[in-house]
């Protein structure tokens, strides 16, 4: 059994390869911005609170355009559908150069520039998943979407760091300025190419052309009566929703920590660290048949090791040097990272082999709408809970509340814990 990364899908696809290369890159440029905003606006405010609002603007376009966007893959070119969400994108961090430029003080700008990036993220995110089932056979897919998540922790070890530095030494304007330029190597992979029309339906009639309600609606029927895709995106509003930390990085830099602008982008990196760890010594998980137990079992282990993260930060000042805290802090964050990235290996690999081809945009569009919209939501709880308690105790809350409810779906849904990878059943 290997135990490295395995790179078989960039070796046997030209196109998956140009693909990964180009949202890798991106990807990078995405964590600058992301760390920028939070940073941005933390400094117009100073309040955990605001920096939590971010999630909300970028929830709004992601659900609605995220659910819609799914049905518009489902009914039109894959690749053309990924091109438009992209150029939503491309505008969007070109213009969050410009506000910097101009010297923006207004946060409101910024949530604006937010929802306008989470609309194109919506739109492309769905299509670039469902174009991978495509392009490579089903035993390859756990092994691309390790590297997929290997990528993406690159992008959040690199990007965060490297947002820390240039915020620090060349301010907002150039690090927004590099997000535009890397978004360009996506765009480059997505138009070397070729047309993905979308298959028929199951009984062979042809996709509908114009999607609508109706198409939306097929997909949410569709998951409500597939307790193994359901339980997916339930096993991931635990860990995100009631276990997301990352808005409250800020405060902690500053008050418990005594830093700055590179502390933040080194408890972000700290759990890409993690996350890419684990994805170089992922070659066993092509082998996992169980893979709804090991949904839950990195689930658990998330909230774990969110805990551990908030009592470094008590223990800051206190029991600990801040500066010993901080390394404690880093390592339980690097844990969270290593049990995420496992949960979503098998998470999106479940909902790719157990999802029929004409209802793949659309789960996808859920998938996205869970993903990336739940983190959200955690934000803005993660925030609000802050302000009502302290920093440590809305962390530690939050990965005992996770465990918790975790174990709990386990038990209602015995069924996920059986999942059989050699036998996909929804």
């Amino acid at each position: 059994m290997p135990l490295l990364l395995d790179l078989t899908p960039l070796r046997v696809n030209p196109a998956y390869r140009r693909l990964w290369t180009g949202f890798t890159l991106s990807g990078i440029g995405t964590q600058l911005a992301t760390t920028a905003i939070g940073l941005q606006v933390y400094e117009m405010t100073g309040s955990s609170f605001s920096v939590g609002l971010v999630g909300v603007f970028a929830l709004v376009p992601i659900v609605v355009l995220g659910l819609y966007g799914g049905a518009l893959v489902d009914t039109h070119d894959r690749r053309t559908v990924a091109m438009l969400g992209g150029a939503a994108l491309w505008v969007g961090a070109i213009l969050n150069t410009v506000q910097a430029a101009l010297g923006n003080t207004n946060p409101w700008v910024l949530y604006a520039l937010v929802a306008v990036t989470n609309a194109g993220f919506a739109v492309i995110s769905p299509a670039r998943s469902a174009i991978y089932p495509r392009l490579l056979p089903l035993h390859l897919l756990p092994a691309a979407n390790a590297l997929n998540v290997g990528a993406m922790n690159a992008a959040l070890t690199v990007g965060p760091l490297l947002a820390g530095v240039l915020i620090d030494r060349s301010g907002y304007v150039l690090t927004y300025g590099l997000d535009a330029v890397l978004f360009a190597f996506a765009m480059w992979g997505l138009a070397r190419l070729g047309p993905v029309p979308p298959e028929p339906d199951a009984d062979g009639a042809p996709a509908r052309r114009v999607p609508g309600l109706r198409s939306v609606l097929d997909g949410l029927r569709f998951l409500s009566t597939r307790p193994n895709v359901r339980m997916t995106f339930l096993a991931d509003f635990c860990a995100m929703i009631l276990a997301q930390p990352r808005a409250l990085f800020p405060a902690v830099a500053l008050v418990a920590f005594g830093g700055g602008a590179a502390m933040v982008g080194l408890m972000s990196a700290a759990i890409a660290v993690g996350a890419l760890a684990a994805m170089v010594l992922s070659g066993p998980l092509g082998h996992v048949v169980r893979q709804g137990r090991a949904v839950v079992l990195a689930v658990v282990a998330w909230g774990v090791a969110v805990v551990g993260f908030g009592l470094s930060v008590l223990l800051a000042g206190r029991a600990l040097e801040p500066t010993h805290a901080l390394w404690l802090a880093a390592a339980f964050l690097a844990a969270a990272g290593a049990a995420d990235s496992v949960s979503s290996v098998f998470r999106n690999t479940i909902l790719q082999a157990a999802t029929p081809d004409h209802l793949r945009g659309r789960l996808q569009g859920v998938f996205i709408v869970v993903v990336a919209g739940g983190p959200r939501v955690g934000d803005l709880v993660s925030g609000s809970l802050a302000t009502a308690w302290t920093e440590w105790a809305a962390i530690v809350a939050g990965g005992v509340a996770c465990v918790l409810a975790v174990l709990a779906l386990a038990r209602w849904q015995r069924g996920f814990l059986a999942y059989d990878a050699r036998h996909p059943t929804p």
